[in-house]
């Protein structure tokens, strides 16, 4: 999730366990503590495949989370002591703040290691988006008001407990929407006989009432829309993916290994002046994702091709407001009309120089 509700999350949770002796800077420190794991961003793994797909490794691990919490716990116990709750509180609240920390990023689409130094593949259950209002508002109302009226008194805690439950049961009720959007994929594809290699479904942009379903059937894949509201069948558009072409090409590629690992084979391949661009399917919206990249240049005969050593972030397409809009109204009418090939259009373009 984004660092704000990270950071909210956390501060909620310190204030909810620990607010009664911390007072205020329960918060402050909840918020801190909250926001840690993602301080791997700040670590150069070597180019932009491996930044994005070893960020949520070992920082995201709840093995290494657990044995940190115990160690922080001691250190604040003996150089900060307070006598007035016991260590396994204390303990448990640095525990705790750090793991709802990853375990909330498991339910994004992102995919978090949880299992770290375990090879698994990454913890991806993309039921919530990576922004969304629902979920993170309570959390901060609660924190805002928590700062204002201090929390030794019983109405600043029972605000943190209120909020952590309603954003707890809001994050549960996403698997319900999530099963819907598998059920309602897995009937569309039943229908129109195709055997998929990979599905996938998650929430569009800051909601969880529209859905986004993909299927990938070899050179091509399939997409489309479905809300809570539709009663008709899941209208799938065929996009193409090009992979006949490219992995060959790319098989000796390290960079091109790793992110069919890390995102379950849910890639497109685009030849974009020479380069094969090699798509991140699962986050953002048709037409605009974020993680693109170069892996190959191919030579004048179109077979030869020249990997790429350090691969850098391809400039994604600009995403449109109105595209925001569009959504909306398709959620609660399952007949407005949406292309999501008009949609996909900007992938096969070159990027637009600033």
């Amino acid at each position: 999730m984004d660092s704000i509700t990270q950071a909210v999350l956390g501060a909620s949770v310190q204030g909810a366990l620990l607010g009664r002796w911390q007072g205020r800077k329960a918060l402050l420190y909840g918020a801190l503590l909250g926001t840690l794991p993602d301080m791997d961003v700040v670590l150069d793994y070597g180019d932009a495949v491996a930044d994005m797909t070893y960020h949520r490794g070992f920082s995201h691990s709840l093995l290494v989370l657990s044995v940190f919490s115990v160690l922080l716990a001691w250190a604040v116990r003996r150089f900060r002591p307070h006598l007035q709750y016991s260590g396994v509180r204390l303990w448990f609240c640095i525990w705790l703040v750090l793991t709802t920390h990853v375990l909330l990023d498991a339910f994004t689409t992102y995919g978090t290691q949880l299992f770290w130094p375990l090879t698994t593949p990454p913890v991806a259950i993309s039921s919530i988006f990576i922004i969304d209002p629902v979920y993170s508002l309570p959390l901060l109302l609660a924190v805002m008001a928590g700062l204002i009226t201090g929390l030794k008194k019983r109405t600043g805690l029972r605000l943190q407990y209120a909020a952590l439950a309603f954003s707890g049961l809001y994050l549960a009720s996403t698997l319900a929407g999530k099963q819907m959007a598998d059920h309602r994929l897995a009937q569309a594809l039943d229908n129109a006989g195709i055997q998929s290699q990979a599905t996938f479904t998650s929430p569009t942009p800051f909601n969880t009432v529209l859905w986004r379903v993909v299927a990938v059937d070899g050179d091509d894949y399939y997409e489309g829309l479905v809300s809570w509201f539709d009663r008709q069948p899941v209208q799938l558009e065929r996009l193409p993916r090009h992979a006949s072409a490219a992995q060959p090409l790319l098989q000796d590629s390290p960079q091109h290994q790793r992110l069919r690992w890390f995102t379950g084979d849910l890639l497109r391949y685009d030849l974009i002046d020479d380069q094969w661009v090699v798509t991140d399917l699962r986050l953002g919206m048709t037409g605009y994702h974020p993680f693109r990249f170069a892996l190959a240049t191919v030579g004048p005969n179109g077979q030869d091709a020249e990997l790429v050593e350090f691969a850098e972030l391809w400039p994604a397409p600009s995403a449109e407001l109105r595209a925001l809009t569009s959504l909306r109204r398709r959620a609660l009418d399952e007949h407005y009309p949406i292309s999501l090939a008009s949609l996909a259009e900007p992938l096969t373009l070159p990027p637009t120089l600033p």
